[in-house]
C-alpha cells in the first residue's frame, strides 16, 4: 500500500487568477453539540488500515479490514505502528477509539480536519496533531494526527493524494539508519521530520516561481501578474498557520517532561526543531518577497500608464499648434476693399510654406522633448563607464 509523494512544478496555469481556489475549513458539528461527536465529511473515504510491526531483527507489514483484527494494544512485544488512512466511518473510528482507549475529545479532533498542530497528553498516550504539506494553492496541507503509546504509534491520514512517510517505511523494511533499533518516540521523530522535511522542497518551488514573476515584471508586466502574486501571499499564509504551531509543538516534546519521549530522541527532535525554524526564515523571507514584487508590479502598472498618458501628451502637443496653423489658414476672408488680406491666399507658394511650417512646427517640439527628456528613455549614469 506504499505511495510515492509527488511534487509537481508550479505553473502558471497551475495558479489560479482569482483567490476562489482559498479553501477555508468550516465546523460540520452543529454548535452546542454533545463533546466527542464524531460527524465525517461526506466525500472522505473509508478508513483503510496498514500495519507495520518490527523489531532489530525483523519488520512485518499486513493490511487488515476490520478494527477487530488490530494488534492488542497489552503487551506489545515489537514496536507497532498502526496507520489508517480515511475518515469516512465514524462507527470504524469508534471502534478504533474503543480498542486502543483514544480519549473522546482527540477522536473528535482526529475526524475534524480543520485542527491546527497542537501536543495533548490523554493520560499513556501523547496525542499531536500536524500538517502535511499539500502543493495544491489554496490547500494548507493533510491534517495528521498521531498517538503515540508505549510501543506503539497510531497515524490517522484524511487519504489525501500523496504520502510523505515512505521514505520513512523503506528505512523500516530496508534496517537503514537506527530506527529498528529504537523505540516508538523515534518513530514519530523519523515521522515529524520526514514531514517538516517536505516543506522545503516546497518552498523552494514557490521561490523559483517568484523569480520568474519578478523577470516577468520587468519585462512585460500585466495585470495578472499582480493576482498570481497575491495568491502565493495567501499561500504563504496558510503555511504559516501550518509551521508556526508546528515549530512550538517540537519544542514541547523536545523540552518537556513526557515519560513517553526518551532522551535519546528529544536530541533528535532538536534537530527537526531547527529544521522549523529554517522554514519560518524561509517563509518570512519569500512573504516579503512577494510583498515586494506586489509593490513592483503596482509600481509598474502604473509607470505604463504613466508613459501611455506621456506619449499621448505629447501627441496633443505636437498637433495644438498643427490645429492652430491649420485653423488660421482656414480663414480665408478676402475682401479687395480690405486692408487684412492674408497675403498667402494668392501667393503661388503658400500652399507648400504652410506644409513646411508645420513640419518645422513638429521638428522643433519633437527637439524641445528630447532637449527635455521626455522623450525615450533617460540617460543613465552607468553609460558613462
Amino acid at each position: 500500500m506504499s505511495r510515492k509523494r509527488i511534487h509537481p512544478a508550479l505553473k502558471v496555469k497551475d495558479l489560479p487568477a482569482d483567490l476562489k481556489s482559498l479553501k477555508f475549513f468550516k465546523r460540520r458539528t452543529p454548535p452546542g453539540a454533545m463533546p466527542g461527536t464524531l460527524v465525517p465529511h461526506p466525500a472522505a473515504q473509508p478508513p483503510r488500515f496498514q500495519v507495520l510491526a518490527y523489531g532489530p531483527d525483523s519488520c512485518r507489514e499486513w493490511e487488515i479490514s476490520e478494527p477487530r483484527d488490530l494488534p492488542d494494544p497489552k503487551g506489545l512485544a515489537e514496536v507497532t505502528w498502526i496507520n489508517i488512512e480515511g475518515l469516512g466511518d465514524a462507527a470504524v473510528l469508534q471502534a478504533v477509539g474503543e480498542r486502543y482507549h483514544l480519549h473522546p475529545l482527540a477522536l473528535e479532533d482526529v475526524i475534524n480536519v480543520h485542527q491546527r498542530p497542537k501536543l495533548e497528553s490523554y493520560g499513556e498516550l501523547l496525542f499531536v496533531v500536524a500538517r502535511m504539506p499539500q502543493s495544491v494553492m489554496g490547500h494548507s496541507g493533510e491534517q495528521i494526527c498521531f498517538f503515540l503509546g508505549q510501543n506503539l504509534l497510531l497515524t490517522f491520514q484524511e487519504g489525501l493524494p500523496g504520502d510523505t512517510f515512505e521514505p520513512v517505511r523503506e528505512r523500516l523494511r530496508q534496517n537503514l539508519g537506527k530506527l529498528r533499533q529504537c523505540g516508538a518516540d523515534y518513530l514519530l521523530y523519523a515521522l515529524l521530520d520526514a514531514l517538516v522535511d517536505h516543506y522545503f522542497p516546497l518552498l523552494e518551488k514557490f521561490a523559483s516561481r517568484l523569480e520568474d514573476l519578478e523577470d516577468e515584471i520587468l519585462a512585460h508586466p500585466h495585470t495578472q501578474l499582480t493576482a498570481e502574486i497575491y495568491s502565493i501571499r495567501r499561500q504563504f499564509l496558510l503555511l504559516r498557520r501550518a509551521i508556526r504551531p508546528l515549530r512550538d509543538v517540537i519544542n514541547s516534546l523536545m523540552r518537556g517532561s513526557q515519560e513517553l519521549i526518551g532522551e535519546n530522541a528529544k536530541v533528535y527532535f532538536r534537530d527537526c526543531y531547527d529544521h522549523t525554524i529554517q522554514l519560518m526564515d524561509m517563509l518570512d523571507t519569500y512573504r516579503e518577497v512577494a510583498t515586494s514584487l506586489m509593490e513592483m508590479a503596482m509600481a509598474s502598472s502604473s509607470q505604463r500608464l504613466n508613459e501611455v498618458m506621456r506619449f499621448l501628451t505629447v501627441m496633443s502637443s505636437i498637433f495644438i499648434p498643427l490645429t492652430f496653423i491649420v485653423g488660421v489658414y482656414g480663414m480665408n476672408f478676402k475682401t479687395d476693399l480690405s486692408p487684412w488680406n492674408m497675403p498667402e491666399l494668392n501667393w503661388y507658394y503658400g500652399y507648400p510654406f504652410a506644409l513646411f511650417l508645420m513640419v518645422a512646427t513638429v521638428v522643433g517640439l519633437l527637439l524641445f522633448f528630447k532637449y527635455k527628456g521626455w522623450l525615450g528613455i533617460p540617460h543613465r549614469l552607468d553609460e558613462d563607464d
